[in-house]
This record gives C-alpha cells, structure tokens and sequence, in this order.
C-alpha cells in the first residue's frame, strides 16, 4: 500500500494544504470562542470598574455636602435659628446647587426656622419627618428615607444634621433635601457603553434613582439579589426592570446603607465581537484562498528546481561545506538527492561533533577551575576570619562580663541620682551590644545568620545617634538625620545597628583623617519600590578608584596600623547579604562617600503617605 512519503510531490501538497485548512478552521473557532470568553470577561471587568468609579463621584459629591453642612451649621444665623436671615442664605445657596430641592432649618421640636423654599400657607410649618427626631436623639447626622417632598412633590432623600450654639448644646436640624430624579447628572461622566443603566437603591431594594427613565421607575423596589458588602464590586447578571439582561456591578454605599450599580447590557460582549469576527472571517477567507494558490504554485515551481538542486548537491559533495541537515525524504522526488547529501553530511558531522566535543570539554574545565579558585580565596578568607574571632571573642568576653558586673553593682548603691543612672544604663546597654557584636562577628565566620525579625530602622538609627553624638561633637562634625519610612525590615536589631554603627565609624574616621576642623555627616532613610534604602553621607575626601573594589574585602583597610582591622565593611557585607539585601558604595555631590544598604520592606502595601521626616543636628563645638 502505497504511504505519503511515496507520493508525488503534487499530490502530497493538496493534502497537506487540506491538512492545514482543517486545522485553520480548528484554531479560528477556538479562537473565536476563546475571544467570546475573554470579551464577557472584559465586559465584566468594566462593569466592576464603572462601579468603583461611579461610587467614588456619589461619595465625593456627599462629602461636598457634608462640607456645605459643616459649614452652614457653624453660621451664626443658622446656630440662632434666624428665620429672615435663613431664609435668605437658604434660597442662595438652593440656585448654586440644582440638585438640592430644598433646605429645612428646623427646631428640636420640629418647627421650621428656615428654608430655602416658600410653604403655601395650606402646609403646616412644621417638619413631621422621623429624620428630626433622630437627629435629636442621636445628636449625629443622619440620612432620612426615600419620600416626596411637602412643596416640591419631587421624591427626595433628606441628609440631616444637628445644629449646635456656641455652647455645644443642640438646638435645630439642618435638612438637606436631595432631588433623585436628578441625581443621575453625578455619574454623566462615567464612559459608558450603549443602554448602559446606573441605579442606587436603599437597603429595602427600593430604587433612589436611575439614570434611564429615572421618575419611571424611583420608588420601584427591584429584586437584585442580597446586599453587597464592602469591598470589591460584586458583578451578577440580573434582568432589569425594563427587560434587558445586563451584567451589574454591585457596591455598597456605607453611609445609606445604599447599593449602587452599573448595569452594562449583556449584548455588548456580541457587540464589540462582531466586527471581529467579521475582520476575522476575511482574513480566513483570504488564507485558505492563498494557500491553494500557493501550494499549485509550489508543486510546480519545487518540480521544476530538483534538477538545480542535484547540482548543488554535487557541489557540497565535492568541497561546498553549507549543505542542509540531512533527514528523511519527503517525496519521491527529494529521495533521489539523499544518495548525493549522505558522503558530505556524513564527514562534516564527524568533524564538527568532534569539535564541539573539545570545546565543550574545554569549557567545563575552565568553569571547575574558575569555581575552584573562588572556593579556595574564600576559603582562606573565613579561615583568617575564624582565627581572628575565637581569640577575639576570647579575649573581650571576660572583660565586658567585669564591666556589666561592676555596672549592676554600682546600680544597686541607693545615693546614685538619676543621671548616674542613666549612664549606668548607657554603659549596659553598650556593653551588651558590644557582646552581640562579638557573637555576630563569629557567626559572621561560621556563615550563619542571627534570628530575625521585623526591625524599625527608624530604632537603629536612633541607638546609634545616642551612641556616637558626644564623641562627633568633641570633633567638631555635624550629624543630621532624615528619615522618610516608617517601614520595617526583616533581619536581626543588633545586626543593623553594627552595620550602621561600621558607616557612621568609618564616615567620622574619613573626615578627622582629612584634617579638617568641621565636617557633616548626613543619615537618610526613605523607600526605594519595594525595599528600604539607608544610607550614610559625609563630605571627607571620599574613596579612591583603586581602593573601591576592595571595600568589601576582609581585612582591607586604608586607616594607619592599629587604627583599623578591615572587618568592619566585610562583617556588614555578609550581614545585609544574608537578609537577600544589597550594600555599596557612591561617591556625593559633597566630594565624599556614601555607604547605603537596601532591605525588602516587611509590609509592601505600606501607605508612604504616612512617612515622616524627622530632621536632627548634633551641634559642632
């Protein structure tokens, strides 16, 4: 029985060419589909967002008359219950605000003191509404239910608040009548699309207002399933009460409580598909019309150039070294070059295996020695490390448990005042520190980090500003804070505290070293992204190009024999490198150097609205 790969080559591309329309047509209907499910998705997704937006100009518009309110009831003649002059305010303020129908100044009792509207002598002036008697009870502001106004006859929704005299004591309500029908121009400015409704009903289901055929339908109590909570808008699809079926968006108002809606019309995701799939059907259409003529085209352009290709194959197998990989023939006709391609391919092949065998070989044997020549210097780094600790650690231990143990001593003598205290407590607290150091060091050399924890850098910087204050004043240099984070880190107290501690040492030891009589020094903490950056500024001579790359090396240090062991930036090195932080070095528009290290913030989402700036200078002598 005769296979494809013994066809012609004519017949085995129609088939292929069919082969591959089926397939189109396979993939355009998924396609289609899968564009269906992505515009409901977007369609959703924009309801969800209209919502979001429409609430938010419904909440700005009540906080403008929440303003308006504190503003009018702090007015005299509204905290004196002036009728005349009420009256006269009232009816400005009701032609600069269309949406609001009217304004009631009211009594505890319920009597009208005020209004921007005249009463026909047939209505009593007085307020007969529970929001009068809430708001006395309560004493808070409070927002009446859905009714008809006494003069206008408009359905309206007061917003009440109290009114207070200079004393503080109630005396009146202020009433804010809201006109639902024309509530709807708030959200004129939401982008939405065609039959698209925005509704806001009470708690009750009752419907305050609709942006279409709103005096239709307010007062209408409308199923839309429970009431949404706080949060994202919930998106269901619902029926309205005018028949269509629209995706809504559901939020909550808290302060009703009300939910309000956006309802974008279901047909909108076959809308906005149409024109797609009609681009898409011509462009299919226009394929498969191409690629029957390009494989007719083919079948006999490919017939025609086997002769020029045998040709070529005789040239590659005589010295020509671009031949195409060999594999397995097509057609019957591609076969016949097989015989002409196998000598040179074959040959080529060995060669170039071969090849790429010794280079590869060559290149792991670069890597393992690479790999090993850092092993061995860092190997002999920590070794030098852990001969240092251990006679270190040794050594200090014993005198700084003299020195806490004398200090406790001390603390216990009743005539000690209070700043002998205070100092006592500066010299434990020290010598503890210095002992956590002395640990650190060793872990440092054992390559294990300290327990972590969130830590306020805004803490470190202040313990080491108590630490080093007298001894930068006694050199006459300048130390100013600025911290804009109030974000934590994860990592070890103790541990940042040295790592700041080795900055500011080192920026003090640079200016004293440079012979100048005054200097700066400048501690700065902000947010950068998602980490936080701290960073010590100075304006000493600053670090030369050849020592730069050195910095972070052990035993590396630019100060004379016995002023410094060139451990300090190597142990904070290993430290912010253990916490997954970065730490380096820039020079600054001082001249000098600034040492930074960043730390990924603990809480991601923090509000930088909240940061501080705190602004601190130590005197210079």
């Amino acid at each position: 029985m005769p296979t494809f790969h013994t066809q012609p080559l004519r017949r085995q591309i129609i088939f292929a060419t069919v082969s591959l329309l089926l397939l189109l047509g396979v993939g355009v209907f998924w396609s289609a589909m899968r564009t269906a499910n992505e515009r409901r998705a977007e369609v959703r997704a924009e309801a969800a967002a209209m919502t979001t937006m429409g609430a938010a100009y419904l909440d700005r518009y009540l906080d403008g008359i929440d303003a308006a309110a504190s503003v009018l009831t702090r007015n005299p003649s509204v905290t004196a219950l002036d009728r005349v002059q009420c009256d006269r305010l009232f009816s400005t303020l009701l032609h600069e605000e269309p949406l609001i129908i009217n304004l009631v100044l009211t009594d505890t009792k319920g009597a009208v003191r005020g209004t921007g509207l005249v009463f026909p002598p047939a209505i009593d002036q007085t307020v007969l509404m529970p929001y009068v008697a809430a708001v006395v009870k309560s004493g808070r502001p409070v927002i009446g239910d859905l009714w008809s106004g006494q003069i206008s006859g408009k359905p309206v929704v007061v917003l009440a608040y109290p009114v207070r005299n200079e004393s503080g004591a109630l005396v009146g309500t202020l009433g804010f009548g809201l006109d639902l029908a024309g509530l709807q121009t708030v959200f004129a400015g939401i982008p939405l699309p065609v039959d698209s409704v925005v509704t806001l009903a009470d708690a009750q289901g009752r419907i305050l207002t609709r942006s279409r055929d709103a005096e239709r339908y307010i007062g209408q109590t409308a199923d839309m399933g429970p009431m949404p909570t706080a949060g994202a808008p919930r998106v269901e699809p619902h029926t309205s009460p005018d028949g269509v079926d629209r995706y809504y968006g559901d939020t909550l108002i808290a302060r009703g409580p009300w939910r309000f809606s956006v309802g974008i019309p279901r047909n909108e995701v076959y809308l906005r598909l149409r024109s797609l799939w009609f681009r898409n059907l011509a462009i299919v259409l226009s394929a498969i019309a191409a690629m029957l003529f390009l494989s007719l085209w083919l079948s006999h352009s490919i017939s025609r150039e086997l002769g020029v290709m045998q040709s070529a194959a005789r040239r590659i197998a005589e010295g020509d070294l671009s031949p195409p990989p060999v594999r397995r023939a097509p057609n019957l006709e591609i076969a016949q070059l097989q015989n002409a391609f196998r000598a040179m391919a074959t040959s080529l092949r060995d060669m170039r295996d071969a090849l790429d065998g010794r280079v590869e070989q060559e290149r792991k044997m670069r890597e393992t020695l690479q790999s090993l020549q850092r092993q061995v210097v860092r190997q002999e780094r920590l070794a030098a490390v852990g001969v240092l600790v251990s006679g270190v650690a040794h050594e200090l231990n014993n005198p700084l448990q003299a020195i806490l143990g004398a200090a406790e001593l001390i603390e216990q003598r009743t005539e000690l005042g209070p700043e002998a205290r205070v100092e006592i407590d500066l010299l434990k607290t020290q010598s503890s520190r210095a002992r956590d150091i002395i640990r650190n060091l060793s872990r440092f050399s054992s390559q294990h980090a300290g327990p972590p924890e969130p830590v306020d850098l805004r803490d470190v910087i202040a313990e080491v500003v108590q630490l080093r204050r007298r001894d930068l004043e006694k050199s006459s240099i300048a130390l100013d804070v600025e911290m804009r984070s109030n974000r934590k880190v994860f990592a070890n107290f103790t541990e940042l505290e040295q790592v700041t501690l080795n900055f500011v040492i080192n920026a003090q030891q640079s200016i004293e070293g440079s012979g100048r009589l005054k200097g700066r020094i400048l501690i700065r903490l902000f947010d950068d992204g998602k980490r936080v950056r701290l960073e010590v500024q100075d304006d000493g001579p600053g670090v030369t190009g050849t020592d730069e790359p050195k910095l972070f090396q052990p035993f590396f240090t630019t100060k004379a024999v016995g002023q410094g062991t060139g451990l300090g930036l190597s142990v904070s090195y290993g430290i912010i490198d253990s916490y997954g932080g970065a730490i380096g070095h820039t020079a600054n528009e001082w001249g000098g150097a600034t040492f930074f290290f960043f730390l990924a913030a603990v809480d991601q989402a923090a509000d930088d609205t909240s940061a501080i700036l705190v602004q601190t200078r130590t005197p210079t002598a």
